[in-house]
């Protein structure tokens, strides 16, 4: 990758596409190459039976460029047969296939007509010679790794959109705890009350000493200071975590486990609807992060 693909990008999708096809004096050369989300780097490559000695080199170019995924490459090679001044025919073939689809065509009840280009193209019609890979190892890399750039290329969009709809995430998850937390002192004021209304009830005399024994008692066990504290730390490290030039996936993924773990402590303290409500918005937000991260690099 030239400089400016040198992780400058901080988060990249593991769903991509590319493609690239060159004709040159030695024939046509086609690369195809897909990734989609996998837990670690899988590649797998079809390859002409023929170069398959350059398996390891191709192998070696897409993991010094790609991280995660699951990667499909496949490369066609098509030799340049018709450049040459003659051909050599394997006409023992071409008889035989001329035979078969004359028979063929005789039980049918509008053949279409015979093609000498379908019958030259049929593999071993054409006596070809040996590819020499070591000779045209070069170019098929070369042209690698303009296709292995373009999957790059699409890997940092999809990854841009990615980053800014966690970011996006994470700012509504600060904005829900800044309002939760403004309405913790008359969450509060609420359990006093309640509490208060309880002792009327059941006909209590609590002292003021008393009541503030057990509104002490009620506001501690349903304490999440130190929840809400995990909370911003975790989502502050999500915000760092996407700034770093390297895969970030694998991380993301376990600070989601993080979020999601405090947010079901705070939904089991819930002291009232306030505490329910915040609770189940968080695992929203945090779903759809989580959702999202899969496909990072």
């Amino acid at each position: 990758l030239n400089r400016r693909h040198q992780r400058s990008y901080m988060t990249a999708s593991m769903t991509a596409y590319g493609r690239t096809e060159e004709t040159n004096e030695t024939g046509r050369i086609i690369w195809e190459i897909r990734s989609v989300n996998h837990r670690y780097l899988e590649v797998n490559i079809r390859l002409p039976e023929e170069l398959r000695m350059l398996e390891a080199k191709i192998r070696e170019h897409i993991s010094n460029k790609l991280k995660r995924g699951k990667v499909d490459c496949s490369l066609r090679f098509d030799v340049d047969d018709l450049s040459r001044d003659s051909l050599s025919i394997n006409t023992e073939l071409s008889d035989s296939l001329v035979k078969s689809a004359e028979s063929i065509q005789s039980s049918m009840a509008n053949p279409a007509a015979l093609n000498a280009m379908d019958i030259l193209r049929w593999p071993g019609v054409i006596n070809r010679d040996m590819i020499d890979a070591e000779s045209i190892s070069g170019p098929l890399l070369k042209q690698l790794d303009m296709t292995l750039e373009s999957v790059v290329e699409t890997r940092l969009g999809e990854g841009k959109k990615l980053q800014a709809m966690i970011i996006e995430r994470c700012d509504n998850i600060a904005a829900l705890l800044k309002a939760f937390k403004e309405k913790l002192p008359e969450i509060q004021q609420m359990l006093r009350a309640r509490l208060t209304l309880k002792a009327q009830e059941l006909d209590i005399e609590l002292d003021k000493d008393r009541l503030e024994q057990e509104v002490l008692l009620l506001v501690q066990k349903s304490d999440v200071a130190e929840e809400l504290d995990r909370l911003e730390a975790h989502l502050g490290e999500v915000r760092q975590v996407l700034q770093k030039n390297e895969p970030v996936g694998r991380r993301l993924d376990f600070l989601m486990q993080e979020l999601n773990r405090e947010a079901n402590t705070l939904g089991s303290k819930a002291a009232n609807l306030d505490y329910t409500n915040t609770a189940v918005d968080l695992k929203v937000f945090i779903e759809q992060m989580r959702e999202q991260i899969q496909n990072i690099e």
